[in-house]
């Protein structure tokens, strides 16, 4: 095939694309801006930065923001494959693009995670990980399931279960880099 017509093939994917995502938008539109559950969303895009906010360990808030920005960054990556490849997909939406659910990916993931880091630092990372992934795999996305905001496909519980458990020991392992000359409470 010639670089001309891989281009035109190209080309009219992300027209099929483009009108697909128009469609969305209307929907979204009509049927999600300003409901109750765009209403939601959005608090809970809101709210956990405010609890962060208020209950983070200020002598360390350079190193928390910089692990919540890499949760950020992995979480949206990870979420928009979940989403384009048909795992699951995501209702409720703040905004009717990506990243898949602003909510969840900038706001739930990293607050919780680095909330949790800042508690009980000497607790083993390795048993908060476990915590974490069973609180957010059979109880958080059971939850976001139940209420519709998140719809799974080809997913299951149980897989995200290891896939937290690594996310979390990656971001704690992050935070503790030391560049970050990490202040220790006595």
């Amino acid at each position: 095939m010639n670089y001309k017509d891989k281009e035109k093939i190209v080309g009219d994917f992300y027209k099929d694309i483009d009108k697909v995502n128009d469609k969305f938008y209307d929907f979204w539109k009509e049927h999600t801006f300003l409901h109750w559950d765009w209403w939601v969303s959005l608090g809970l895009a809101i709210i956990p930065w405010v609890i962060w906010w208020k209950y983070r360990d200020k002598e360390n808030t350079a190193r928390f923001m910089f692990s919540a920005f890499f949760i950020i960054i992995i979480s949206s990556w990870m979420d928009f494959i979940g989403v384009v490849s048909g795992a699951w997909y995501y209702t409720g939406k703040v905004i009717p693009s990506i990243p898949s659910y602003i909510p969840w990916d900038f706001c739930l993931f990293p607050v919780s995670m680095t909330l949790l880091m800042q508690i009980r630092p000497e607790i083993s990372p390795f048993i908060k990980a476990i915590f974490y992934s069973a609180l957010v795999s059979f109880i958080g996305e059971p939850f976001f399931n139940l209420i519709g905001f998140y719809t799974m496909i080809h997913w299951e519980y149980i897989y995200s279960f290891p896939i937290y458990i690594i996310f979390y020991l990656w971001a704690d392992w992050v935070s503790k880099r030391k560049a970050f000359g990490i202040v220790t409470k006595q």
